[in-house]
């Protein structure tokens, strides 16, 4: 390239993927640019940036500040993408294409469907135009304070496909969610343009009832390619969506490693991160970190029951992250809502030893509890938990190369 500087403008972008993503779609600059409100016009005056991506909260503001709009963009009344031109700031909107290829990457057909549309804020625009040019039918907005709100949505039980375009479940307030799909028995479809966590709330409730759905990365993915296409001034080949899709979604998501106490969690998880270049966390360690007690100290104290509370706490801030390699405690499955503090981001693997060769020190149920009871107690939770199990009685080696090659 020319020298010339890209990046994303935002206001809290610290969640942000896109100057991976766009490391791999070009060859140009592409930073982060965090500005608060009162400093965006002069940000826009002064940048030497020749072009820039635009997030929550200013992808309505900044339409003002545009010499030109793209029919898109116009017609939509919200900018995503800005390039530079002699003239001045041209505003188009990609993100009406990015979700359009969720719709179709999901299989959702929307014709004549009536779609509920949660948000009124920038991205709900390009979603609300992209939904009618597909052909849904009744398209309903709700917001926190108008007519169609969070208090009345029993009024649209026969909703077919919900859309979530608010901020609702991304990191770091994941668990959060516009409605539970379950409430509406007709739902066939649900979108949620939330990239980061991969599983919001939202998604992982459509996923439990078997509904179809799609997550934000494939439109972040794919507006990103066609805002790339206008800073570098050429086309990129559509395949490339689904190959950096696919590669960001295995950079991005935590390897989480469960299984009986003393199955080789830590050791294993270890050798895995310094295979695959990534943080080691361990929660059990995390956990005594945060209590300043041991383990065996807290259930002194506190019995399982306290702990569990505490070690739930810590899966919580630790499944918030992404890229790492996680060893979690032999109970964590005990409690369901561990689940999908794990899955929301990772890929879980079910770590198994021979119950006779399985390590006891300092694990107080392991002491008090036979194996066998404890196992027979646990196998159903942590098959349940589970993406892949991988057995660990043989070299370490062979495990860790097991699940790298599933994680590769």
């Amino acid at each position: 390239m020319d020298g010339r500087k890209f990046g994303l403008l935002g206001r809290t972008l610290g969640h942000s993927w896109s100057p991976q993503l766009h490391a791999m779609l070009a060859d140009y600059d592409y930073r982060l640019y965090p500005v608060e409100p009162e400093d965006l016009d002069r940000f826009l005056a002064e940048t030497d940036l020749a072009g820039m991506n635009v997030t929550i909260p200013y992808k309505k503001d900044v339409m003002a500040r545009c010499a030109a709009l793209t029919d898109a963009a116009r017609r939509i009344g919200s900018v995503n993408t800005l390039v530079r031109t002699g003239d001045g700031w041209r505003g188009d909107n990609t993100d009406y294409a990015g979700f359009c290829y969720i719709v179709r990457a999901a299989g959702i057909d929307l014709r004549g469907k009536k779609a509920l549309l949660f948000g009124t804020g920038g991205a709900s625009l390009a979603v609300r135009a992209a939904l009618e040019d597909m052909g849904a039918g009744e398209i309903v907005s709700v917001s926190r304070t108008g007519k169609n709100n969070y208090d009345n949505l029993h009024l649209h039980r026969d909703a077919q496909v919900l859309v979530n375009a608010t901020p609702l479940g991304m990191v770091p307030d994941t668990g959060s969610l516009p409605a539970h799909p379950g409430d509406f028995p007709r739902c066939e479809g649900v979108l949620d343009v939330v990239y980061n966590p991969q599983r919001t709330a939202l998604l992982m409730e459509a996923e439990r009832l078997g509904i179809p759905c799609a997550g934000g990365l494939g439109m972040l993915v794919a507006q990103a390619k066609y805002s790339a296409e206008q800073f570098c001034g050429h086309s990129i080949p559509d395949e490339r969506i689904e190959e950096i899709m696919s590669t960001l979604s295995h950079q991005m998501a935590n390897v989480v490693l469960i299984g009986m106490p003393g199955c080789g969690k830590t050791t294993v998880g270890r050798a895995l991160a310094r295979r695959l270049g990534r943080s080691f966390l361990d929660a059990d360690a995390e956990i005594e970190s945060e209590a300043g007690m041991t383990i065996p100290e807290i259930f002194e104290r506190e019995g399982e029951e306290g702990f569990r509370v505490r070690e739930t706490a810590v899966l919580a801030r630790l499944g918030k992250g992404s890229g790492a390699v996680i060893a979690t405690g032999g109970g964590c499955v005990t409690r369901p809502e561990n689940y999908p503090l794990l899955h929301q981001n990772g890929f879980i693997v079910w770590l198994r030893r021979d119950l006779d060769a399985l390590a006891k020190r300092g694990r107080p149920l392991s002491l008090r509890t036979p194996a066998k009871t404890m196992y027979e107690q646990r196998r159903d939770k942590y098959a349940a938990f589970a993406d892949l199990a991988v057995d660990n009685d043989g070299p370490r080696q062979a495990a860790v190369d097991a699940i790298w090659e599933a994680v590769r």
